[in-house]
């Protein structure tokens, strides 16, 4: 049996997409989990919408993502080049083949390609014109995920435009050839090219590859697939806010497939050996930011030290001019770790961190008027903050657990409870009621800190 070879084909017309990115992703972990070659191709034939901008953020993107290639821009390979529009004389060499077979023709400056059959006149409604039909056989493909599906090619149709560049169809073909393909994974909306595809290999007397076609991701609201312009939808927006690829994949995968139990959080090894084409759902999957979102926070609450606070330390690094952004940048390395440490399990994203951690890199950080009212109007919170303030003085604050034991005897002899001093505690060291245990908060401030933000806020 031939190794299988798969590619991923995108073209660097515009940011990457959620839909391509799932694409590349399918395509990966069936050459892995088959011990195949993953091959990267780059469409680029569209001369004026084609980007270096674009096809830097392919590359970025698949990189980021983990979804390394065999072949392709920058890593080479036996059957480049790997960019279409290093491929003219490929193009031709092909387009010769056709010829020779009688196999094209030229109308309005285009070339054709001449399917067989018998040929007769039919007014098309819709065009509104007398069109050419041919009496072809179907096509008829064992598609891996959709199963037999017939479709039948009746109008010849353009390998050339009139500019002399070749058309989609005529490329993808040649390159699947030429490259060796034996699988042909893509979405859905594909498998009307599919009979044009088929027509084409058998023209140039070529084996036909398998072909699976995935189902389409749809927008998380409301009918239709998942576009460019929907919310979620490009890759370098999860990059920006600071998402964990591991999750982001993770979620991808389930977006179409189903491992064939009730799991949704699997490290990749186990995706790439559970991966298989049956297990790909025919119906279309619906995009859900929430899910996407819950996956991260599984993954980011496992996220070892060092991991998390090296991601928080580059979102940080990637936020715009402003306090925060500033204070952090020029925070103690060890101070930084324990502030991120501190804040992990709390946050539900690495987006969160700024706004989360800011009173940790400022001392002029806003009081929450609404939080400063419900508190000092329970208690005595102005006697609690004058004992407060005294013990900050001495108290060991070098773990969280001498804090608590230290606030627990002073609230055991004023006659109070360990809540009666934490709300007062935290809005004066942090001008909120929310964020991590008082203790760990006390801890990672450090003694100097809290006292002065206490007196201040006392006075």
């Amino acid at each position: 049996m031939a190794k299988v070879r798969v590619r991923f084909a995108p073209s660097p017309t515009g940011f990457f997409h959620i839909g391509s990115a799932r694409t590349a992703l399918f395509n990966w972990l069936y050459a892995r989990h088959t011990g195949g070659v993953f091959v990267l191709r780059i469409e680029d034939t569209d001369k004026e919408r084609n980007s270096e901008q674009f096809l830097n953020v392919i590359y970025d993107s698949l990189t980021w993502l983990g979804l390394n290639w065999d072949e392709g821009p920058g890593v080479g390979g036996d059957f480049g080049p790997y960019r279409q529009s290093e491929r003219g004389l490929v193009y031709r060499e092909y387009l010769e083949k056709l010829k020779a077979a009688g196999r094209t023709y030229e109308k309005d400056g285009a070339i054709f390609f001449r399917l067989l059959g018998e040929r007769h006149e039919v007014y098309d409604e819709h065009r509104k014109k007398t069109v050419t039909k041919v009496g072809n056989t179907p096509a008829v493909i064992d598609d891996r995920i959709r199963g037999r599906v017939e479709r039948t090619e009746d109008e010849d149709f353009v390998i050339v435009r009139s500019d002399g560049n070749p058309v989609f169809h005529f490329v993808n073909v040649v390159d699947d050839i030429t490259m060796r393909i034996t699988h042909v994974i893509r979405g859905e909306d594909h498998l009307s090219n599919t009979s044009k595809h088929v027509e084409l290999f058998k023209a140039l007397g070529a084996p036909v590859p398998e072909y699976a076609h995935i189902p389409l991701i749809l927008k998380q609201n409301g009918p239709g697939k998942m576009s460019k312009r929907d919310q979620g939808a490009l890759i370098e927006e999860y990059q920006r806010r600071g998402f964990l690829p591991e999750a982001l994949v993770n979620f991808l995968c389930l977006l179409g497939w189903n491992p064939g139990d009730d799991r949704e959080k699997m490290p990749i090894a186990e995706i790439i050996r559970l991966f298989d084409l049956p297990g790909v759902n025919q119906s279309n999957a619906r995009f859900d930011e929430k899910k996407l979102a819950h996956m991260n926070l599984a993954y980011l609450l496992e996220l070892p030290p060092d991991r998390f606070v090296e991601q928080a330390r580059a979102f940080f690094a990637r936020l715009p001019a402003g306090a925060t952004a500033a204070a952090a940048a020029k925070a103690d390395e060890s101070y930084f770790r324990e502030v991120m440490l501190l804040s992990q399990p709390k946050v539900k994203g690495i987006e969160e961190l700024p706004a989360y951690t800011a009173y940790f890199f400022c001392e002029d950080f806003p009081i929450d008027p609404k939080v400063r009212e419900k508190v000092m109007a329970k208690d005595d919170p102005k006697a609690r903050l004058a004992e407060l303030i005294e013990l900050a003085k001495s108290a060991d604050f070098s773990t969280d657990a001498a804090i608590e034991a230290a606030i627990k005897d002073l609230a055991a002899r004023n006659g109070a409870g360990f809540g009666d001093y934490q709300a007062v505690a935290r809005l004066a060291v942090s001008g909120t009621n929310v964020g991590p245990s008082i203790t760990g908060l006390f801890r990672v401030l450090g003694r100097e800190r809290v006292l002065r933000r206490l007196v201040r806020f006392a006075a």
